[in-house]
C-alpha cells in the first residue's frame, strides 16, 4: 500500500520509526516531512499529506504532531478527508470500520511508540464494514 506520511517537529522522532515500521510491512512511503526536529507549521504538513491522498497518489495518510490535534484539525478541514485521532486499537478499527478514515492522526508526545505501532498495524488492516455506515459518510459530503 502506498501511505502519505508526514509531522511536525513535535511528531518528528516517531514519524521516524513509524517509517521504518511502515518499510518493514512492504508499504511504499512518500514522506512529506519534517525532516529535523526543527519547528514547522503543522497544517502546510497536514495539507501535503491530504493532497496526496485526494489525488490518489497514496491510498492512505498518516500525520503525527506532539498530541496528534493540531494535525487532525488541519486534516479535516480538507474536502473528502476523514482524519481520525486513535489512542489505542479501538479507536483505530472503529475509525476505519464505522467512518473508514482515510488519514490517521497521532500524538508523538502522548503515545509511546509500542501503543503507536499497534494502532497502525490495527488501522491499516480493518476494512470499511459500509451499510449504515455509508449512508452517515454520504451525508458528510
Amino acid at each position: 500500500m502506498k501511505i502519505a506520511l508526514g509531522s511536525d517537529h513535535g511528531g518528528f522522532k516517531m514519524k521516524e520509526e513509524v517509517a521504518s515500521l511502515l518499510a518493514s510491512l512492504e508499504h511504499a512511503v512518500s514522506d512529506v516531512g519534517c525532516f529535523s526536529k526543527d519547528s514547522v507549521d503543522y497544517p502546510e504538513v497536514a495539507q501535503q499529506v491530504c493532497s496526496l491522498v485526494r489525488e490518489g497518489t497514496a491510498q492512505c495518510g498518516i500525520l503525527i504532531c506532539g498530541t496528534g490535534i493540531g494535525m487532525s484539525i488541519a486534516a479535516n478541514r480538507q474536502r473528502d478527508i476523514r482524519a481520525a485521532l486513535c489512542h489505542e486499537a479501538y479507536t483505530a478499527r472503529m475509525s476505519r470500520e464505522h467512518n473508514n478514515a482515510n488519514v490517521l492522526c497521532l500524538g508523538g508526545r502522548v503515545l509511546g511508540i509500542e501503543v503507536a505501532f499497534d494502532i497502525i498495524r490495527v488501522w491499516l488492516t480493518t476494512s470499511f464494514a459500509g451499510g449504515r455506515h455509508q449512508r452517515r459518510l454520504d451525508m458528510l459530503s
